[in-house]
């Protein structure tokens, strides 16, 4: 071939190159989010001025446009309350705060009830699809108070949602809440995932809303710091948190209504809290597992398929609080490869306990480990047990309360009291079947005996513990 000929070809290789990488750029750039940038609309940045206004002009014109991505640069944007739009993702670049304004006369909540007080928060949501709030910078809901709050403090929540769908939130830090951190209603395809959560109240909370429940739910990879519990809700439906860091002055997590197939895995309950409780002024961990439905208002309806496994429970008062009231059932609970050490000086049994009829169907605990101080003089007696009130409270035995359950196992099980105690290892009532299966103990002091067992039906047990 001459070299004439051997120049055509190249350039014909090199142009079908071009024309190629061409069209890919065309590619790239047409499936590259359009970008709405917070200062172009006049935002100041400078933690002084309020940016409100230039916030909102942003996420609009990015709505408006059909979504894309609006940017906060590094700097302080104070603002009150700001609505997000569909298709919009909010993104805080390194070095972004977005605080809320000290002046709580300035939220506001969603349209058909913006006056109500516990609706007001800092970035709200309502009816929308495809929104995101992502980025390494911080929302700071700035610990604003309101005397006409809840418990005459609080405030404004930092981020509130009511029936949306596709929601992320990835890679922000929710600071100071004058509430709740994210509070959602009602939503679907929610994913928080690497997020943390400092002080303030709630972590994660939510709650269903006209008999719409919360659906295909994804915690990954967070870190909670709270003051009040850190995940907390009720009507959820598939969910999963995994891999997550669990850290409160109050309960690890609370859910306090019904919910279906509810996952927990691979995640660390730390205690005691880094943040105060801020209305009780404590920081105890409370218990790392409180499932409590209708302890703090009426919500019936079953708790089903929640599995709990490979945790560790470090410094909290309680591993597992598990209560029903009269109109809510439990069944299918299964807790497995999970090791607890209880510390405080309110630290207390594990219980599963109806307070209504046999509500509790199939509960599993298999291979768990629960080390407690122990050291109780004296047993204080079944008859001194009531109804718990919102939280763990001390009882009568040291290892696990059973009450009104149809069929509960312990499989593979060891618990530890490290000073002698006069209680019970184990207290059980109204029981069809208590199974225990290499269930090992510590001995209980002369005089004491390990199981207290009053109307179990059928109660087994394959070794001497």
């Amino acid at each position: 071939m001459n070299d004439s000929r051997i120049l055509s070809a190249w350039v014909a290789a090199v142009s079908a190159v071009l024309l190629v990488v061409g069209a890919g750029d065309a590619l790239a750039e047409r499936g590259h989010k359009a970008m709405w940038d917070v200062q172009k609309y006049g935002a100041i940045g400078d933690g002084k001025a309020l940016d409100t206004a230039a916030l909102q002009a942003a996420l609009d014109a990015c709505g408006a446009a059909g979504g894309g991505r609006v940017i906060l640069p590094a700097g302080e944007y104070l603002t009150a309350t700001i609505r997000l739009r569909s298709g919009v993702e909010m993104h805080l670049s390194d070095g972004a705060r977005l605080v809320g304004t000290p002046d709580v006369s300035a939220y506001t909540g969603p349209a058909d009830s913006p006056r109500d007080r516990w609706l007001h928060a800092l970035i709200v949501g309502e009816d929308l699809h495809d929104i995101s709030i992502t980025g390494h910078g911080t929302i700071d809901g700035n610990k604003v108070r309101d005397p006409q709050g809840e418990e005459r403090m609080r405030g404004p929540h930092t981020v509130l949602l009511r029936r949306c769908t596709n929601v992320t939130l990835q890679d922000v830090t929710l600071r100071d809440s004058g509430n709740y951190a994210f509070l959602f209603y009602a939503c679907s395809g929610v994913k928080v995932v690497n997020a943390r959560f400092e002080g303030g109240w709630d972590g994660i909370h939510c709650r269903d809303l006209d008999g719409q429940w919360n659906k295909n739910i994804r915690i990954h990879q967070c870190q909670f710091h709270t003051g009040d519990d850190s995940i907390a809700g009720s009507g959820i439906e598939d969910c999963v948190i995994d891999d997550c860091i669990i850290n409160s002055s109050c309960n690890g997590v609370r859910l306090i209504g019904p919910v279906h197939r509810w996952t927990l895995t691979h995640c660390q309950f730390v205690g005691p809290g880094k943040f105060p409780h801020i209305t009780q002024n404590r920081y105890n961990m409370l218990a790392a597992l409180n499932i409590q439905p209708s302890a703090w208002d009426k919500r019936p309806g079953p708790v089903e398929d929640v599995n709990v496994s490979n945790v560790t429970m470090d410094n909290v008062l309680c591993a597992f609080h598990i209560v029903t009231r009269p109109g809510n059932t439990a069944d299918r609970l299964h807790f497995e490869h999970i090791k607890a050490t209880l510390a405080g000086e309110r630290q207390t049994a594990s219980s599963v306990e109806s307070w209504g009829d046999k509500t509790f169907g199939d509960i599993v605990f298999r291979d768990i480990e629960i080390t407690c101080a122990g050291g109780a003089k004296a047993n204080s007696g079944l008859s001194s047990i009531t109804a718990p009130g919102v939280d763990a409270r001390p009882l009568p035995v040291w290892g696990f309360y059973v009450r009104n359950v149809k069929s509960l196992t312990l499989d593979h099980v060891r618990l530890t009291a490290l000073s002698p105690d006069m209680r019970p290892v184990i207290l059980a009532e109204n029981v069809d079947q208590l199974i225990l299966k290499q269930v090992k103990h510590t001995p209980c002091p002369p005089g004491v005996e390990p199981f207290e067992l009053r109307n179990v039906l059928q109660f087994s047990r394959d070794n001497k513990g």
